[in-house]
């Protein structure tokens, strides 16, 4: 009988294991963006389907006032003129608060939205959430949304430097007919 529950309490563990693994995934190319709400810099709410009809660029970040960070948002707005004459927005996502996002937008020059993720629940969705020192963050992941709100292309792990670069060519390879 003790054998029997010990069996049976190392497939609870295995089964809780796979589950929390596969909560963090990040979504397959071709599948349904997941929704999300949430505060923008603006203090206002933006939603996905807000942006239906419209390609868009979704990217994940550590924190707001940091080099890499930093960096990434001063590409992406550098680019923004060709995110827009290929039908995209960008938004930037972080577990910081929205106070947080409007000083690093009023600071940085950002014309973007960038979207409060305190709970980390979109961060969550997405896969895109990290441990770092014991403090819940955003990975620096990027998702390219097509405007059915499939995901259409997903990068992993970037690096700041050259992202938005990398994200305008895929963006302009996925429009090819």
């Amino acid at each position: 009988m003790s054998k029997y529950f010990l069996i049976l309490g190392i497939l609870v563990v295995c089964a809780a294991a796979v589950l929390a693994s596969a909560v963090t995934e990040a979504p397959a190319v071709g599948s349904n963006a997941p929704e999300f709400a949430l505060t923008t810099n603006e203090g206002n709410q933006a939603a996905l389907k807000d942006f239906r009809g419209k390609w868009v660029v979704l990217y994940f970040y550590p924190k707001d006032f940091t080099g890499g960070c930093t960096l990434e948002a001063h590409n992406f707005q550098t680019d923004l003129a060709k995110y827009q004459a290929l039908n995209a927005v960008i938004l930037g996502v972080s577990v910081d608060t929205a106070e947080s996002h409007k000083s690093f937008c009023a600071k940085e020059g950002l014309a973007f939205k960038l979207l409060s993720d305190a709970d980390t629940k979109v961060s969550e969705a997405y896969g895109s959430l990290m441990d770092y020192n014991g403090t819940k963050l955003s990975a620096r992941n990027t998702f390219i949304i097509d405007p059915q709100g499939k995901v259409a292309k997903v990068f992993l792990k970037v690096s700041p430097g050259g992202h938005s670069a990398e994200v305008l060519a895929a963006l302009a390879n996925l429009q090819k007919p």
